[in-house]
């Protein structure tokens, strides 16, 4: 870490009871806030947030999650599948996941799925 960020790390915004002291400590502190906040945007540390970005990832966090199903796999097949993932580095659930759609897909372009 370089100082310039260990320093910035340090800053702590203090907890304040009522919102007219938080309010107050923000126009005190503004311009040291301002002046860290436009070094920041400068330097690449920060970015503008655009629209377009913002809408971007409220779609992202609103898509629908695969849906769960459950399937009874014979344990030699699921040691193999496991001992396989873990030569790969891979968690053996994405791996069988992976296996899957890589030989669904591989179908569907030979034989048109059946």
């Amino acid at each position: 870490m370089t100082k310039q960020f260990e320093k910035k790390a340090q800053r702590a915004v203090p907890a304040f009871a009522p919102e007219a002291e938080e309010a107050a400590w923000w126009y005190k502190n503004r311009n040291v806030h301002g002046k860290e906040l436009l070094a920041a945007l400068s330097s690449g540390e920060a970015v503008v947030l655009t629209k377009a970005k913002l809408q971007e990832r409220i779609a992202a966090s609103k898509k629908v999650a695969a849906p769960v199903v459950s399937l009874r796999i014979p344990a030699a097949d699921l040691a193999l599948a496991r001992k396989q993932a873990e030569h790969k580095g891979l968690p053996y659930q994405t791996y069988i996941k992976s296996l899957l759609h890589e030989t669904l897909t591989e179908r569907e372009k030979r034989k048109g799925g059946w």
